[in-house]
């Protein structure tokens, strides 16, 4: 072999050692991102996953459910990187469970509750203490969530307690496992009224809205966020965008309230 050969054959060598002593780049470096969030979050949540992706950052996927049935399934082991809860007590229960990292729990969205019917079987009421709401059903359904286990079904039915006609409806209401699917039943005329969120019933096609539940009649809905003890940078890195002001704006323009 001659000196050219061999001093070409070290530096070949050379060069081919030091591509794997590169750093790698930071899109190689981030994990997928994986969101367990409330049913009620999807379309705008979807809209900053998509906002976020555009910005050219890695993979995030998002499964909606109920509060209740994420935060069981995270104590039992779902690989979760943040949860958003549709109310306090399930971001609570995981608290408590010290799975997820307090220091990064925060308030971060805001909703109203609405009282809704099909478009073509509207309901003429006043939502107002003692509304005859149980006479408008006649011989059809309330539509809500569970109460035991979805937040807007909790907040529907403190605030059917609070105006005094929960015992007159309590019989006639058919519980869903989450807010959309109460919608999708409604939608199809398959339940009288339904109670959602404000945020749900815009993202609805054939539905009308009867009215607005007073602030007063239910606790703040409130959408608290954090990310999982075991989670990654990315995963953190994705939390600071969802609270970031572009990210806000997407969830402002579903019409989400934004502490």
């Amino acid at each position: 072999m001659t000196k050219f050969q061999n001093m070409r054959r070290r530096l070949m060598a050379a060069a081919f050692a030091a591509a794997f002593l590169l750093p790698i780049s930071s899109h190689a470096q981030e994990h997928t991102v994986t969101v367990f969030a409330a049913a009620s979050l999807k379309d705008a949540l979807d809209a900053a996953v998509q906002s976020y992706a555009a910005e050219g950052h890695g993979k995030v996927v998002v499964s909606y459910a109920a509060s209740a049935a994420l935060a069981k399934q995270i104590e039992n082991g779902a690989p979760a990187d943040l949860f958003v809860s549709a109310n306090e007590e399930w971001m609570d229960y995981l608290a408590k469970r010290d799975l997820i990292d307090t220091s990064t729990r925060a308030d971060f969205l805001g909703n109203s509750l609405v009282l809704i019917a099909p478009k073509d079987a509207p309901l003429s009421l006043t939502i107002a203490p003692g509304f005859p709401l149980a006479a408008a059903l006649k011989d059809g359904r309330l539509a809500m969530g569970d109460p035991a286990n979805v937040p807007a079904g909790s907040y529907g039915k403190a605030a059917l307690e609070h105006l005094g006609v929960w015992d007159s409806v309590a019989n006639k209401t058919a519980y869903e496992a989450d807010v959309r699917a109460v919608l999708a039943l409604v939608e199809r005329g398959e339940a009288a009224a339904g109670i959602v969120y404000a945020t749900d019933a815009a993202a609805g096609g054939d539905i009308t809205v009867v009215g607005t539940f007073p602030e007063d009649s239910h606790p703040p809905v409130a959408y608290p966020i954090a990310v999982m003890k075991s989670a990654s940078e990315s995963a953190r890195a994705f939390y600071q965008f969802l609270r970031s002001p572009s990210a806000q704006a997407i969830f402002k323009k579903f019409g989400f309230m934004v502490p």
